[in-house]
C-alpha cells in the first residue's frame, strides 16, 4: 500500500524531474547571460515548428525508440546492456551486406530481409557478452562496454577494406540501390494532399518503431517468456526456484536486446544515408538508456522518452543557430540534466510523492 499509483509512477514523477531538470538548465543558460525563455521558444521553434523542424525530431526520436527500447528489456531481468552502440553499428553491416548483395526491385522486398540482416547481427553482437554472464559471470557491463569498442575497430577495418567505396577516400559503403531506397514522409503524405518537407529524413522506420514498441509490450505482459523475463529481474533466487533457467532467460533477454537496437541501421543506415558509414550511431545507443530510465521501461513511456529527446536534439541545433552564445556542449548539459535528474536523482522526487500519498490514504490531506 505504500506504493504510488501506477500513473503517478509513469506520469508524475518523471514530469517533476523534467520540470526541475529545465529549471536547473534554465539557471546555467541565466548564468552565461542569455535569456533562458528565449532558449526555450527556439529549442521547440526549431523542434516543431515546421515540417522539416518535425520530420528531423521524428527521425531522432526513432533511433532513440529502438535504443530506449533495447535498453528496457535488458532492465527488466535486471541486465545493464550499455552496449547498444555498438550494437547497433554492427547491425548496419548486416543492412549493407543484404541490400548490396542483389539488385532489389523494390524496397517492400528488401526491407524484411534489412531487418533480419540488422536484428540478426545486433543479437550476434549482443550474444557473447550475454553467453560471458549466463555462464562465466562476465558482468554486462563491462563486457557491452568493451564490445562497443571492438565494433568500432570492426566498423573501421569493414569501411577501410572490403565493404570500402573505391571511388571515395571517406570510410564507407557504394550507394544502395534505387530499389533499397525507403519511402520518406513526404513521398507518404504528398499523395494524400499533405505537404511535407522533402529535406527531411523521416521515413517509414518510424512506423516500425511503433511497431517495436507494440511487440515489447506484448512480450513483457502477455507472453510466459516475457512474465519469466520480469520475474528473473525481480527476484533472481525466486525465478530459479520456480524452474526458470538464469542462462535461458540472460542469453535470451540479451538477444532481444541486441536485435532491437539493430532495428537503428534500417532507419539511419536504409532509411537516412543510403549507404554505410562509420560512427552513424552517433551516441543513440547511450542516449536510449536516458530514454528507458526516463520511460520507466514501458514502452509507452519510452515512446514519449525519445520524443522529447529527439525534440531536445532537433532543437538543440536550432539553439545554435539563434544564440551562438550557446554551443553544443551546453545542449549536451541539457540533456545530461535531465538523464541526472530522471536518474541518478529520482528518490529525491520519488520519496517526497510516495509520503504525499501515503497521508492522502491516510485521510491526513
Amino acid at each position: 500500500m505504500d506504493k504510488i499509483p501506477r500513473w503517478a509512477d509513469i506520469f508524475l514523477v518523471p514530469f517533476i524531474n523534467l520540470v526541475l531538470a529545465f529549471a536547473a538548465s534554465g539557471l546555467v543558460v541565466l548564468a552565461i547571460g542569455e535569456n533562458p525563455f528565449d532558449a526555450i521558444y527556439y529549442m521547440i521553434r526549431g523542434a516543431l515548428g515546421s515540417t522539416s523542424g518535425l520530420g528531423y525530431t521524428l527521425y531522432y526520436a526513432t533511433n532513440y525508440i529502438f535504443t530506449g527500447l533495447a535498453v528496457a528489456v535488458a532492465f527488466h531481468a535486471r541486465l545493464f546492456n550499455i552496449g547498444g552502440e555498438g550494437q547497433a553499428a554492427v547491425s548496419g553491416i548486416g543492412v549493407a551486406v543484404v541490400v548490396l548483395a542483389f539488385d532489389w526491385p523494390h524496397w517492400a522486398l528488401a526491407l524484411p530481409f534489412a531487418i533480419i540482416g540488422a536484428g540478426v547481427m545486433g543479437a550476434a553482437w549482443a550474444f557473447i557478452p550475454a553467453y560471458l554472464q549466463a555462464k562465466r559471470g562476465s558482468h554486462i557491463v563491462i563486457t557491452t562496454i568493451m564490445f562497443n569498442f571492438i565494433g568500432a575497430a570492426l566498423m573501421g577495418f569493414l569501411l577501410n577494406g572490403i565493404l570500402k567505396n573505391p571511388n571515395t577516400q571517406n570510410a564507407e559503403s557504394i550507394g544502395f540501390g534505387p530499389g533499397a531506397h525507403l519511402p520518406t514522409a513526404h513521398e507518404v503524405l504528398a499523395p494524400l494532399g499533405i505537404a511535407f518537407s522533402k529535406s527531411a529524413p523521416l521515413n517509414i522506420s518510424f512506423l516500425l518503431a511503433l511497431l517495436c514498441a507494440a511487440g515489447v509490450w506484448f512480450l513483457l505482459w502477455r507472453t510466459r517468456l516475457g512474465y519469466q523475463i520480469r520475474a528473473f529481474g525481480q527476484s533472481e533466487a525466486a525465478a530459479k526456484y520456480a524452474g526458470i533457467s538464469s542462462v535461458k532467460i540472460i542469453i535470451l533477454t540479451m538477444l532481444i536486446s541486441g536485435a532491437l537496437a539493430g532495428m537503428l541501421s534500417i532507419n539511419v543506415v536504409m532509411g537516412e544515408q543510403e549507404r554505410l558509414i562509420k560512427e552513424f550511431v552517433e551516441g543513440a545507443g547511450f542516449v536510449g538508456i536516458a530514454v528507458a530510465l526516463m520511460g520507466r521501461s514501458h514502452p509507452f513511456g519510452i515512446v514519449l522518452a525519445a520524443l522529447l529527446f529527439g525534440m531536445l536534439t532537433q532543437g538543440g541545433f536550432e539553439l545554435l543557430w539563434e544564440m551562438p552564445a550557446i554551443s553544443r556542449e551546453m545542449v549536451l548539459v541539457i540533456q545530461a540534466l535531465i538523464i541526472l535528474f530522471t536518474g541518478a536523482l529520482d528518490n529525491m522526487v520519488r520519496d517526497p510523492v510516495e509520503k504525499l500519498f501515503r497521508r492522502i490514504r491516510k485521510g491526513r490531506i
